[in-house]
């Protein structure tokens, strides 16, 4: 497939749920322990989302690297922008930044505000030094 396609297969599946996790193997099934925490911290919030397994196709695992500059699995986005990997996901969900819905809402469904998700994801991102040559 091309690069074109690929991506256009990504957005896809990333229109296709609110929240999406490409991981190693599935929920019931991680193939990997980073996966297995994420998805466990997905599970704990009874959250409502779609997994993809990046083993089922190696040029989607290497065109989403690409795709989101982000080099590692598993990926969590929400509303087709990406959160973080399994550090990120796991420090937000224990300091809970990542969140069940409030009472009324629609159950199993991430709420935090986009807006408050990225910049969580930044402050991260500098506390890890990505991007300063590390």
């Amino acid at each position: 497939m091309t690069d074109e396609t690929m991506t256009q297969k990504i957005r896809a599946q990333l229109d296709a749920a609110p929240v999406v996790l490409f991981m190693k193997g599935t929920p019931d099934f991680p193939q990997c322990g980073f996966s297995a925490q994420t998805a466990g911290a997905l599970r704990a919030l009874k959250a409502n989302y779609r997994h993809v397994n990046i083993f089922e196709e190696p040029e989607l695992r290497e065109a989403l690297k690409a795709y989101s500059s982000w080099p590692t699995y598993p990926q969590l986005y929400v509303k087709g922008e990406l959160i973080g990997g399994c550090d990120i996901v796991t420090e937000m969900y224990r300091s809970g930044e990542l969140k069940t819905p409030a009472a009324g809402s629609r159950r199993g469904q991430l709420t935090r505000p986009l807006r408050s998700l990225r910049r969580g994801l930044q402050q991260r991102v500098r506390r890890l030094g990505v991007g300063r040559g590390r």
